[in-house]
């Protein structure tokens, strides 16, 4: 076969590849087995033609659009597309118009799928609800973010959540074997010989992204001149120039999910909270000084008084990114990641920070004892502001006098640990009650 002969299958083909191996089945569907396996509830859904509004939840790449696809192709009635990054509410509206009529005229349902929802604002959102509630458009919604952060409540009482998860390499080891072998959608008219080492090194570069894997084989294939024999040979030599670098997935809900982990593993492993950090910087292309602020609180909120130098060491690391930058702060940077996770831990203050803001809310309001109020004016005798005792004046510099508000002057917040530095700061405590029984 030669050039002029490739030419000749590709006609009825002038798709992308990926864009003819969408799977038109569920059989077909890769992955997400845990929705939409044999038994599973969104499977039944489709297979008995009982799709009510849903929201499909997962990372780019995942096969929401795909799963959509075939619920379009599965299920009756009309099925509408729209992308939220350019339609409007007018447009969601004339969905709605079109629907009614067809509902009342032919008594067809209208699936509306809207892609990206989280860049739907709240107004626009709002403009489905009715129409939702009143069973005039089957919803079905797909978001990279969080929906419970960009999603309104009312829509998400109304619909199903289903979560999908990242793909693997197997995954689009998967897709990328049925392409090369089908021989009416993908390449498999084609003589193709592909190195075994080149089709894993395009499943793992993918990181699970099927369209990704698949649109990298093409330009291989496509780049690749037929040989003597008569055949498209593909080594590992093409196939990494067609894909040299894994996809990054930097969305928003994976950012947040990242600091979340950073901030866990600052309580417990020094490995994943470095991990996490370099991860993020260098993979997603997140900022050093959320990662920092972050540690900052956590040098409180996690360590607080069991070891106050590790916010010294947070808050020199911060100074250090403000004044040399990144990447030579990395060092500082993670020293102040390590001290934190390897020093004692206490969430004494964060308690009595809770416990405090209980009882300020549980007194209607908090009067000021007489003799801690200012008396740097002419006449505070008269008022009787008087009877503070200087503890300073008292052995150990300390004196058991009323500091707060009498409704709840004998409640107690801040409790110290037996961790590091708070040892000693239980030990004082004790002292003091001792002098106070006393």
């Amino acid at each position: 076969m030669d050039l002029f002969s490739y030419e000749d299958v590709q006609p009825q083909k002038k798709k992308l590849l990926a864009d003819r191996m969408r799977p038109e089945s569920l059989d077909e569907y890769i992955g997400q087995t845990h929705i939409v396996g044999e038994g599973q509830l969104l499977r039944k859904a489709i297979e008995t033609d009982q799709v009510t509004s849903i929201i499909l939840y997962g990372p780019p790449g995942c096969g929401k659009t795909t799963l959509a696809h075939i619920i379009s192709k599965q299920t009756s009635g009309e099925f509408v597309k729209l992308n939220a990054v350019d339609a409007s509410v007018k447009d969601v509206r004339n969905v709605i118009e079109q629907a009614e009529m067809k509902q009342s005229m032919y008594g067809t349902k209208t699936t509306l799928f809207l892609d990206e929802v989280h860049r739907f604002n709240s107004a626009r959102q709002d403009a489905l609800l009715p129409a939702v509630e009143k069973g005039t458009i089957v919803f079905i919604g797909a978001t990279t973010e969080n929906p419970f952060h960009h999603v309104n409540g009312a829509l998400m009482s109304r619909s199903t959540l289903f979560e999908l998860y990242k793909l693997t390499s197997e995954h689009s080891l998967i897709a990328l074997q049925r392409a090369l072998t089908d021989k009416d959608k993908g390449l498999g008219q084609l003589p193709i010989e592909m190195e075994e080492e080149a089709l894993q090194h395009l499943a793992d570069m993918s990181n699970g992204d099927i369209r990704r894997a698949l649109h990298a084989l093409e330009v291989a294939v496509n780049t690749t001149a037929y040989g003597s024999d008569g055949i498209i040979k593909i080594t590992y030599r093409e196939v990494e120039q067609s894909i040299r670098q894994p996809a990054r997935k930097g969305d928003k809900s994976t950012q947040y999910d990242v600091l979340s982990a950073f901030h866990k593993s600052v309580r417990g492993s020094s490995d994943a909270a470095l991990f996490w950090f370099l991860y993020a910087v260098e993979k997603l292309g997140m900022d050093p000084m959320t990662f920092i602020r972050r540690l900052i609180v956590a040098c409180s909120e996690d360590i607080g008084l069991a070891n106050p130098q590790a916010m010294v060491q947070a808050v020199s690391a911060q100074q250090a990114y403000e004044k040399i930058g990144w990447p030579e702060s990395k060092y500082v940077i993670a020293q102040a990641i390590l001290f934190a996770v390897e020093s004692p831990k206490s969430n004494a203050i964060p308690k009595a920070i809770h416990k405090a803001m209980d009882s300020m809310n549980a007194i209607k309001e908090a009067d000021v004892p007489h003799h801690l109020r200012d008396t740097h004016y002419s006449g505070a005798e008269k008022l009787n502001h008087t009877g503070y005792q200087y503890p300073h004046d008292f052995p150990g510099h300390y004196v058991h006098q009323q500091y707060l508000p009498s409704a709840i002057q004998h409640e107690i917040f801040y409790e110290a640990t037996e961790q590091g530095m708070e040892q000693k700061i239980k030990l004082n405590q004790k002292k003091r009650k001792n002098i106070y029984k006393k």
